[in-house]
C-alpha cells in the first residue's frame, strides 16, 4: 500500500496554541489626546495674541488722535498772544469813537469824516478777529456767567432777574471758544432769582417785594 500524505482540509479551522500572546491595543489614542491638548494651547495663544493686537491698535489710535488734537490746537491758538495784544487797540479805538460828542458827529465835517474812518478801521479789525477765531463775548442782557464775565459792580434793578448783566464796561473775547479776556460788567440785583416762577402764570416772581 502506498503511503499517502496527510492533508488538512481547506475549510478546517486552524487551532492556535493558547500560550500565544494577544494582539496589542491600538496606540493612536495617546497621540490624539496630545494633539487635542496642543490645539487648545495654540488656540489660547492665538486668543492672547489677538487681544494684545487689539489693545495695541486701540492705543495707537488714541496716540494718533491726541497728536492730531495737539497739532490742531497749536494751529488754532498760535495767535493767542498776538490777539491779546490787539485787544487794547480795539478798546482804545472804541473809547475814541465814544468820546466824540453826537453834535460834533453831525455838524462838524472834519470830525464826521474822522469818525467814519475810525468806524471803518474798527470794522476791519473786528473782521480780522473773526477770521482768526476771535469773537466778542455776549454779555449785556445775559445772565452773569463767571466763566465769561467779571462783575465790577452791582446795581439795584428789581425789574429784571437777579444776576442779569445790565452794562458792559469792557468787552470780553474768546479765541476758538477759549477765553482771552472776560467781559467787565455791571450786574443787576434785587430782582427775582433765576428760574423763580409764579405758580399762576409761570412768570418770574419778585421775592424781594
Amino acid at each position: 500500500m502506498n503511503d499517502e500524505k496527510t492533508k488538512t482540509p481547506a475549510n478546517e479551522n486552524v487551532v492556535i496554541d493558547g500560550d500565544a500572546a494577544p494582539e496589542a491595543p491600538p496606540a493612536a489614542a495617546p497621540a490624539e489626546e496630545a494633539s487635542a491638548d496642543r490645539l487648545r494651547e495654540l488656540e489660547a495663544q492665538l486668543a492672547e495674541f489677538k487681544d494684545q493686537y487689539l489693545r495695541a491698535h486701540a492705543e495707537m489710535e488714541n496716540i494718533r488722535r491726541r497728536a492730531e488734537q495737539e497739532i490742531s490746537n497749536k494751529s488754532k491758538f498760535a495767535v493767542q498772544d498776538f490777539a491779546k495784544s490787539l485787544l487794547s487797540v480795539a478798546d482804545n479805538l472804541e473809547r475814541a469813537l465814544m468820546a466824540v460828542p453826537p453834535e460834533a458827529r453831525e455838524n462838524d465835517e472834519p470830525t464826521k469824516n474822522l469818525v467814519v474812518g475810525g468806524e471803518l478801521t474798527r470794522g476791519e479789525l473786528l473782521a480780522v478777529f473773526d477770521r482768526f477765531g476771535v469773537k466778542s463775548v455776549e454779555a449785556e442782557g445775559k445772565l452773569f456767567d463767571p466763566n465769561l464775565h467779571q462783575a465790577m459792580m452791582e446795581m439795584d434793578n428789581p425789574s429784571v432777574t437777579a444776576g442779569t448783566v445790565l452794562q458792559v464796561m469792557q468787552d470780553g473775547y474768546v479765541l476758538h471758544g477759549r477765553l482771552l479776556r472776560p467781559a467787565m460788567v455791571t450786574v443787576a440785583k434785587g430782582g427775582p432769582k433765576p428760574g423763580a416762577e409764579s405758580p399762576a402764570n409761570g412768570k418770574a416772581v419778585d421775592e424781594t417785594a
